[in-house]
């Protein structure tokens, strides 16, 4: 039988160091074109949920209950039967599972009739700065 003098195999400290620049460089490379994509994520999922998630329930409920509920109900009136006036005769359902919430975790904001949308409703949210007005608020005008 032949025995084999050889050392055992393994990483030098260089090889090592290599493989950890090479991984730091994609890194670098990487992150710079991720950052800000979260941010993105966020404002898209905010208007995904005033122009399609909350608006298909603002018009079932309209359309169960012939009106869209008022500033005073808010979008409470989706998750449970309003106690206000005017109360729904025909609600139905809860219209959404939980409170609607923005991605930053803010309630959106509801006005009915709408200061923009005066036959309808106004459903915007305040953006990651939660303050009225500033440039990267999301409303369903304009």
């Amino acid at each position: 039988m032949l025995k084999h003098n050889k050392i055992p195999a393994g990483f030098t400290l260089i090889e090592i160091m290599i493989v950890v620049l090479i991984i730091a460089s994609l890194a670098a490379i990487v992150v710079p074109r991720l950052s800000g994509r979260s941010d993105q994520a966020k404002v898209s999922i905010a208007e995904a949920d005033i122009n399609s998630n909350i608006a298909l329930a603002m018009k079932l409920y309209q359309l169960d209950n012939g009106i869209f509920p008022t500033t005073e109900q808010g979008l409470a009136a989706l998750t449970a039967k309003p106690s206000t006036a005017p109360v729904p005769v025909n609600w139905k359902e809860p219209y959404l599972e939980k409170k609607p919430l923005d991605p930053w975790g803010n309630p959106y904001q509801y006005k009915c009739p709408g200061a923009h949308n005066s036959l309808t409703y106004d459903l915007y949210s305040l953006g990651k700065d939660g303050l009225e007005g500033t440039a990267d608020d999301i409303k369903n005008w304009e």
